[in-house]
């Protein structure tokens, strides 16, 4: 939003009145006849005096006007420019002594109001303008709507008054997985009617990080949130620590809550305490509209990150957003992700072969589809964009040259080449160790789930976010900010354009033309989960969750 260009300072209008300071050396070296004379109109003469005289007042006028410019000048000389407070590192460790420090106050509160001014007066000038890239999609006026019918709440009274089950669960995998599972345990407990041990965030395999819930979220704004819906514990009470619990592993994929009464509610009522592991994507996405609304309430509102994390990443996405708008990328271009993905890197021979090997040695890792080679993945977009890839796609969607992009995501195989092709379109590309200060990051360097979750906030609250590849939290993020108001999400179209990325006869125009075209709709657009069964509700939360009076008045 452009400022006023006098900054606003209502006291600029006002008259003021402009002084000559002169050095004390200056004063002190004058005569106090010299000073009488400047305080003392001389008496006029009855005759003709001349007119140069060295006793006329003007020249002792103009006598001291130069000596006292001479002196200020050679004080002004003496000013050294290295520890004048406007540094445009504020955080310099440069020395600042305390003689710097006195003699430079006045000409710093004096200059304090105008510096500030022509700054944000820059700050305007540089901003990129808003072209059809920044311009956000039309959310056709929905908001968040999470009025519960009269029986949930009915129901809660019971429900919460119920304090002798227990549903203990156990999650597993990335923080963005992890995030899904939690968001099931909570509807899963409500279905039962049970209370909710907070979950246990299971040691995480790849990366080794033992983070548990209260380092990542938020735990008391969870409890409080969702306290009109499930009792939540931090642990189980004194009553029931020496109880057994029941354990089930088999809960199968789309789970009813039917399915999960019939199976489940009379062990829990029996044991009293039932625990569940591997909930991953088990819990049906067509539910009833209760708990669909629940759903949302868990995701968006309830699983707030801790406020260690929340005050890092809100500082780098205050950081990001200091030049203006600026772009996030969820680049997903790690060894893990391309031998998980039976895809290849593409950057040389001896990176392609690292995967091969790395695959034939664990074939476990490969997540689906091995019947299908790496160009069949390839043109079936089950890929992740390569760098160059994402630039061409970023060229073609007409994104400035000096966009501000924040990259999220893992050190990528083969380093800083890997991402050559983008750097080099666009110069200005960033992360979280660009950003942050040294020592910022060093408290969670081997918490791969708290990166991840200041990844998650600086790409919350970009003005526009791509992901490279699908995944957890590519499709939490898009649930985000379309509850948010439907921020511009891109979705690359990469099964309708790879065809086009390897057509190397097809001029860079019209493959920009064709690209654009394919993505005109995958803007972040309000989507419609009414009538698509098998969407999560929590990637697309309208009509369940979002509301629109423009939309009623249209109809």
């Amino acid at each position: 939003m452009a400022l006023p260009k006098n900054g606003g300072n209502s006291s600029s209008t006002k008259k003021k009145v402009s002084y000559i300071s002169v050095p004390s050396q200056i004063i002190n070296s004058l005569s106090s006849s010299s000073l009488q004379s400047l305080l003392v109109s001389p008496k006029k003469s009855s005759r003709c005096t001349n007119r140069f005289s060295y006793r006329n007042p003007r020249i002792w006028f103009l006598t001291l006007f130069l000596v006292s410019l001479f002196g200020m000048l050679k004080l002004g000389l003496n000013v050294d420019p290295i520890s004048l407070p406007f540094s445009r590192y504020p955080c310099s460790t440069g020395s600042f002594d305390e003689h710097h420090a006195v003699s430079h106050l006045a000409f710093a509160s004096k200059n304090d109001t105008q510096s500030s001014s022509s700054s944000e007066h820059r700050k305007n000038e540089t901003l990129p303008t808003e072209g059809d890239f920044w311009k956000q999609p039309d959310g056709l006026g929905f908001k968040p709507c999470l009025g519960f019918s009269r029986q949930y709440r009915k129901d809660s009274n019971s429900i919460l008054k119920n304090r002798w089950k227990y549903l203990l669960v156990v999650v597993a995998g990335g923080m963005n997985q992890q995030r899904n599972q939690i968001v099931d345990a909570v509807i899963m407990a409500r279905i039962l009617g049970a209370s909710l041990v907070v979950p246990v965030l299971q040691v995480n395999v790849i990366w080794g990080d033992e983070s548990e819930f209260a380092d990542i979220f938020d735990l008391e704004h969870f409890k409080n949130v969702l306290a009109d819906d499930v009792h939540i514990v931090s642990s189980l009470p004194s009553t029931h620590v020496m109880t057994r619990p029941v354990e089930e592993k088999r809960t199968p994929l789309h789970a009813s809550p039917q399915w999960i009464r019939a199976h489940y509610l009379k062990r829990i009522n029996r044991e009293r305490v039932l625990l569940l592991r591997g909930l991953d994507s088990r819990l049906s996405n067509d539910l009833p509209s209760d708990l669909q609304k629940l759903r949302c309430k868990v995701a968006f509102q309830a699983l707030r990150f801790s406020p260690r994390i929340l005050e890092l990443g809100n500082k780098l996405a205050s950081r990001m957003l200091s030049e203006g708008q600026y772009l996030s990328l969820h680049l997903r271009m790690e060894k893990d992700v391309w031998v998980r993905t039976g895809c290849l890197p593409g950057l040389t021979p001896e990176y392609d072969e690292i995967v091969n090997s790395e695959r034939q040695r664990h074939p476990e890792l490969l997540t689906g589809r091995s019947n299908m080679t790496y160009n069949e993945r390839k043109l079936a977009g089950l890929c992740p964009l390569t760098a160059l890839e994402v630039t061409r796609l970023l060229k073609a969607l007409e994104a400035p040259k000096d966009a501000r992009i924040y990259w999220a995501g893992g050190e990528p195989l083969g380093g800083k080449e890997a991402l050559e092709p983008l750097t080099k379109e666009f110069p200005h590309l960033y992360n979280k160790h660009d950003l942050a200060l040294p020592g910022e990051l060093e408290p969670f360097a081997k918490k791969a789930s708290v990166m991840a979750a200041i990844d998650y906030i600086v790409c919350e609250k970009s003005d526009v976010f791509i992901p490279s590849h699908g995944g957890n939290m590519g499709h939490a993020l898009q649930g985000q900010r379309a509850y948010a108001g439907h921020k511009k999400y891109i979705t690359p179209n990469k099964r309708h354009m790879l065809p086009y990325f390897m057509n190397a006869s097809l001029p860079e125009s019209e493959f920009n033309r064709i690209v654009k075209d394919f993505h005109r709709e995958s803007l972040g657009q309000p989507e419609l989960r009414t009538g698509r069964g098998g969407k999560d509700v929590t990637k697309h939360p309208v009509s369940e969750c979002m509301c629109s009076d423009r939309r009623q008045q249209q109809q």
